[in-house]
Formats: C-alpha cells, structure tokens, sequence
C-alpha cells in the first residue's frame, strides 16, 4: 500500500492510498482537479503532468525518453515534471508528493 499526496492548484492537499495501478488511474478515480488523464495513460497527452517534490525524486526515478518528449509540449514543465500515468503504484513511491502542474 502506497500513500501518494497531491497538492491542487489551489493548495489543497489531498491523500490518497493504493496498491496497484498508476497514479493517474488514483487521480482521475478520486477526482483530483488537473488530472485529466485523458489519453487514458499510455503517455500521449500531458493532462496528468505533475511536479515532483524534489526530495521525492529518487521514489519515482527519471521520465522516459516518450515522456520527456511529452512534456516539452507543456510550457510549465521543469526538472520536477513527470506525466502521472507513467508513475506506477509500489511501494517504493509511499509518501510521495506531486503537486498538480496543470
């Protein structure tokens, strides 16, 4: 079981637990505002771009090169950005903190 933390555009944070899928999937089923995930997860939008807290981001590791490319479409994208749909639910990421970019 993985506890992931999302931060809305609008500061709310927002704790949610999972023990499987993505954590897109985790988003769009509880109704986080900002994840749309409307490619419905195989990385070919940026509608579940979020940044990672800095000190998280050894849980989640570095965004593929198809991510990457993903995200040079989005203009606030950073060093912190990763497409929630490529992060899956382990439970390496427990704890994580991902503030919702859109």
């Amino acid at each position: 079981m993985a506890k992931v933390t999302f931060i809305t555009s609008d500061n709310e944070e927002i704790t949610l637990e999972s023990d499987s899928g993505s954590v897109m999937e985790l988003a769009v089923e509880h109704g986080i505002e900002g994840i749309d995930g409307d490619c419905g997860g195989v990385c070919s939008c940026a509608t579940c771009h979020v940044h990672v807290a800095p000190e998280h981001q050894s849980k989640v590791g570095a965004a593929s090169e198809i991510e990457q490319d993903m995200l040079e479409l989005d203009d606030n994208a950073n060093e912190f950005s990763r497409l929630c749909c490529q992060i899956e639910i382990t439970d390496e990421i427990d704890g994580v903190i991902l503030r919702v970019a859109g």
